[in-house]
């Protein structure tokens, strides 16, 4: 019989710039997952600071204080014995032969698996970066899209814009990962004025719309977990785990609440939907005519 996985989904509302708060926070939502059985718990993208790059403070944050915060996961994930990806964790990039001024001053936006001994088994920078965040982040963009090989089995990892790019999921799906991990900082106001006039919920559709279709066209679950709030300061939430055949699965958030919910990935719901697409199988022909290469073995089961 195919594994169901326990997955705690954190939609937590980060006080901005204060990391010690934020991680007071996840940590309390953590063990209250752990106590619910869950495997995995998630946060949110940019959940230790918010996104305020225009504050001095922030960047200085990323360079001498948040990074720390990633042994302080490990820790807690191997005295809890859960895995923990901590949504994203902004740091500063690596100083390069190449890099200019303004590229040595750029933070990189990474986010991480720990498993549930507090080893990390995996990370990923994201590579779309959203128009807002250039000018302050370094784009992951030199590095392949990779699977991590976890307690759930092969995984991976998005952030946030990564999910408008359907190419990012057909990257992760060919390695055989059946799980994407998406944490997310989307807000209502990313639309433009434009755009909320007409539709004042228009990144609320994209993002429900969005999930479902991935999760269908991959036959893999999505893990998507957005931060939290008032939904009149623009936050959106919408927290979920989204399947083929399901969509979205109960007990996911249905607005932008704070708070942490557990629900439950069947694995055999995402062997019922390739037994029914075939969409890895047709990933796997030689003669697929979407231009991917094959120069490597891809997995269709």
């Amino acid at each position: 019989m195919a594994p169901v996985y326990k997955i705690a989904l954190i939609q937590l509302h980060c006080e901005p710039l204060n990391p010690s708060a934020n991680f007071q926070g996840a940590s309390q939502y953590i063990r209250d997952a752990a106590s619910q059985g869950a495997t995995l718990a998630v946060l949110p993208e940019y959940h230790l600071t918010g996104w305020a790059p225009d504050d001095p403070s922030f960047s200085v944050l990323a360079k001498d204080e948040v990074p720390s915060y990633l042994a302080k996961y490990q820790a807690l994930a191997a005295e809890l014995q859960i895995c923990i990806v901590p949504g994203t964790i902004v740091q500063s990039s690596p100083p390069s032969s190449s890099d200019t001024v303004d590229d040595a001053e750029k933070l990189l936006n990474t986010s991480t698996f720990i498993s549930s001994t507090g080893a990390i088994l995996g990370d990923y920078t994201k590579k779309n970066l959203w128009h807002p965040e250039r000018p302050h982040l370094s784009s992951g963009i030199d590095d392949p899209h990779s699977v991590i090989d976890t307690p759930l089995g092969l995984v991976g990892i998005l952030i946030c814009w990564d999910m408008a790019f359907p190419e990012a999921f057909r990257a992760l799906v060919r390695q055989g990962t059946k799980i994407v991990i998406v944490p997310t900082f989307w807000m209502l106001t990313d639309c433009s004025e434009k755009g909320r006039r007409r539709n004042p919920r228009a990144e609320a559709l994209f993002l429900e719309s969005m999930l479902t279709a991935r999760a269908f066209e991959n036959t893999c679950a999505v893990v998507f977990v957005n931060a939290g709030g008032k939904e009149e300061d623009g936050c959106c939430g919408l927290s979920q785990v989204a399947m083929p055949f399901i969509g979205k699965v109960p007990g996911s958030f249905e607005g932008s609440e704070e708070g942490m919910r557990v629900v439950e990935i069947d694995m055999e719901i995402l062997q019922e939907a390739e037994e029914n697409y075939k969409v890895r199988e047709d990933l796997a022909r030689s003669d697929w005519h979407y231009g991917y290469e094959h120069s490597s073995k891809i997995r269709s089961s």
